[in-house]
């Protein structure tokens, strides 16, 4: 039923667009993704990209120049193999565009434009889930790994090869490959992780209270895991702003001793007068961080849960948690609610979402990224990250200098992912939409992209071994 409700929705957009050259170009940019003064890595693949000009192809060019090189490009779909757009990369930290068209027989430049090139790493793998956009069912989902050096993407685990389940939550112990989880819904439920090259099933039934994990957070050892404990319900807004409301109705924090299966469990992390979530480890692995929102009355007052940034000292290697809270960040003034925390490898820029109310930014049209800097203890400006449409999950690369987050801007329905530079000061660049050979593929494509963390290298477990351990 969602495939079909989706190919309508591609007719439709069809249709509306059947005036221009190609669907899905019905836009006021003249270039599709919009590249256009982006700050991208030497390491990125090829920008493919549309130029949206009533002219026929014989009548458009692009030209691309740097200090020593210049690529030529004739015709509104521009593309490049990777060794040429390798050498244009690599020649000079700035490349300048120019957009030309011709009239009586001369070529003029309508728009021209600049992309910056940063020599700042990035991680050469992404990792997301890609799901329809549904809202009470699912149907065919996979964990899938993205070489940002060229467009291959490879599946890590589809769903369709164990029937009826959902995988959901995965995570990279510090953007390693070789160690990872991710959950299975509903039955047979559990948490796989994959540790050293080995694949396990983990019993996450451990008490009446404690029956599944959720949102999870990686201690720099290796050794442990902090999850959410959530129980969770959704309603369908007939009228609203919003699609779709998520609450916890309950919701507490514990850390997993992978070694051991065991949980490390405090009174300050699971108390009955607070919701706490999204756990996140600091760095160095000293603290952490989550969010917490006192309980109210729910779902009657699903408006008004407020979600504070908080932190709890830890250590591990002791089996000690604090004694003590702080609230990093408190809402009461802002009128807003924090959820998903993610600390930059340095340790000193907190970027979380930001949003009226709740905890489950993916549908909430106004959530924005924000960021803090925890040395200083001021906001960093982050409105070039942002658009009139949801801005959600996110993680940072394992040099600290570049960010993926999720965004439905596109479309208002399916997130795709952007990314951006961020300097060491914490200043952002303009993002960008992950590049892909055809500038016109998300148009064709019907999923969502969720949960994008970064990874050092590909997933090596085949799916097999995955399927073997999920089937027990």
């Amino acid at each position: 039923m969602i495939k079909y409700l989706l190919f309508c929705w591609y007719v439709i957009l069809f249709l509306s667009c059947c005036e221009e050259e190609r669907p899905g170009y019905a836009t006021r940019e003249l270039i599709f993704p919009d590249y256009r003064n982006v700050t991208i890595p030497v390491d990125i693949a090829p920008l493919s990209f549309y130029v949206n000009l009533p002219e026929v192809n014989e009548n458009v060019q692009v030209l691309l120049c740097t200090r020593t090189k210049q690529l030529n490009r004739r015709g509104k779909e521009v593309r490049f193999s990777s060794l040429e757009w390798r050498e244009l990369v690599t020649s000079d930290s700035v490349m300048n565009v120019y957009i030309q068209k011709k009239t009586d027989h001369l070529w003029n430049c309508v728009d021209s434009f600049k992309i910056y090139i940063s020599s700042d790493p990035i991680d050469p793998y992404l990792s997301y889930r890609l799901i329809e956009p549904g809202y009470e069912v699912w149907g065919n989902m996979g964990i899938y790994q993205r070489c940002l050096a060229n467009y291959e993407e490879d599946a890590i685990f589809e769903n369709s090869r164990v029937k009826e389940i959902c995988v959901n939550c995965h995570a990279t112990n510090q953007g390693n490959p070789e160690e990872y989880i991710f959950h299975q819904r509903p039955k047979p439920a559990g948490t796989i992780l994959v540790k050293d090259g080995v694949v396990s099933k983990l019993n996450t039934d451990y008490s009446e209270k404690i029956k599944t994990l959720v949102y999870p957070s990686w201690h720099s050892s290796g050794k442990y895991i902090a999850f959410s404990v959530n129980k969770t319900v959704q309603a369908v807004h007939s009228q609203h702003r919003n699609r779709i409301e998520v609450m916890d109705l309950h919701s507490d924090i514990v850390i997993l001793d992978v070694q051991k299966n065991i949980l490390l469990t405090s009174s300050l992390l699971s108390s009955a007068d607070a919701y706490e979530t999204f756990p996140c480890f600091s760095s160095d692995g000293k603290k952490l961080y989550f969010c917490s929102a006192p309980a109210i009355s729910l779902p009657d007052s699903f408006n008004y849960v407020r979600y504070h940034l908080c932190s709890l000292d830890v250590d591990l290697e002791k089996g000690t948690l604090g004694s003590k809270i702080d609230t990093v960040i408190r809402v009461d003034t802002l009128n807003a609610s924090i959820s998903f925390p993610k600390i930059s490898p340095s340790g000193r820029f907190m970027l979380y979402t930001r949003h009226a109310y709740g905890n489950f930014s993916i549908w909430h049209r106004d959530a924005d990224l924000c960021m803090f800097d925890l040395h200083n203890q001021r906001e960093v400006d982050t409105s070039i990250l942002n658009s009139e449409e949801t801005e959600s999950y996110h993680s940072w690369s394992s040099e600290g200098h570049w960010i993926v987050f999720s965004s439905r801007r596109m479309t208002g329905l399916f997130t795709c992912l952007y990314l951006a530079h961020i300097d060491s000061s914490g200043h952002a660049g303009k993002p960008f939409l992950l590049p892909q050979k055809r500038s016109d593929s998300y148009f064709f494509q019907y999923k969502s992209y969720n949960v994008p963390e970064f990874m050092k290298g590909p997933v090596c477990t085949s799916e097999k071994d995955l399927e073997a351990v999920m089937e027990r």
